[in-house]
């Protein structure tokens, strides 16, 4: 199964990379055919999976799993160490990525990268 456009889903584990390691994996909400993933809260319905209740009582994301808006796009950033803490839900991520076809990006390293979206223009 492929998740998004780069990665197989298996790959984040055992991939071998050179420089610093990845801190940080980006689910993008642009589908590998380039359009945009609906609905639109659809990185706050995720990340709201993994939330939980503080002691103020007040609902608050999961350190793991956050919303953000890239170039004018709905992600989610996945911490790597969600792998290794929490195999279960990193495997229900990447499935839901390669089930919805969804562009998967390697985030940040130890030193900041920034963050570039492709999304491909269809002209009718």
């Amino acid at each position: 199964m492929r998740c998004g456009i780069w990665y197989d889903v298996g790959e984040f584990g055992t991939r071998k990379m050179s420089g610093p390691p990845i801190v940080e994996i980006i689910i993008v909400g642009i589908t590998s055919d380039g359009e945009t993933f609906r609905p639109s809260d659809w990185a706050e319905r995720l990340c709201g999976c993994m939330s939980l209740f503080g002691e103020d009582q007040r609902i608050s994301y999961s350190p793991y799993l956050k919303p953000i808006i890239a170039s004018d796009v709905k992600c989610v950033v996945v911490d790597r160490r969600l792998e290794q803490m929490s195999p279960e839900a990193f495997k229900f991520l990447m499935a839901f990525c390669g089930d919805n076809e969804l562009q998967v990006r390697e985030g940040r390293n130890e030193i900041r990268q920034s963050l570039l979206v492709r999304k491909d223009i269809r002209v009718a």
